[in-house]
């Protein structure tokens, strides 16, 4: 079948140009869709754990006794503590506010699963045990976002103008 057959196929009404227009449909569908899913899918966990690190406009206490206490680094087979903990456990309440929101948004969409992919690499390091549940499909959103872009719904691709 030579090239030009393909293509009057594809826009023929028979069944092969139905699955054309049915895949293209569905490829549209997904460059529209994945994209703002996966920002918010990433965002949620990470947003609603940074509210319980707020009281208020201050940084709370059981975040910072958290992060002196109760939160370890376990590398190479033994566990250390955070270092400056009140400051981990400011950027961590910074970082869990800001980033989702700059997701949600679609601004600086790819710094900020970035962000979101080094997050998630610390607290790997922090509760190891929460690889396959969590760390790994959190990892996975935020290198798809990263490869993807924002997507066409997003505040990047506004002032990108495109």
């Amino acid at each position: 079948m030579s090239s030009m057959d393909t293509q009057l196929d594809s826009h023929a009404g028979g069944p092969a140009g139905l699955i054309h227009r049915l895949v293209n449909w569905l490829t549209w569908l997904g460059i529209m869709i994945a994209p703002p899913v996966l920002r918010i899918t990433l965002a949620i966990p990470f947003f609603r754990s940074g509210l319980t690190k707020w009281d208020g406009l201050s940084l709370s206490s059981s975040a910072v006794w958290l992060f002196e206490n109760e939160f370890k680094l376990h590398i190479f087979g033994a566990t250390y503590p955070f270092p400056m903990p009140t400051l981990a456990a400011f950027g961590s309440a910074v970082g869990e506010i800001v980033l989702p929101i700059l997701l949600v948004i679609g601004l600086g969409t790819r710094f900020a699963a970035f962000g979101l992919l080094i997050m998630t690499a610390v607290i790997q390091l922090t509760i190891p045990d929460g690889w396959l549940t969590f760390h790994l499909p959190w990892a996975a959103m935020a290198l798809a976002i990263m490869a993807l872009g924002p997507g066409a719904l997003s505040l990047d691709r506004v002032i990108a103008g495109r």
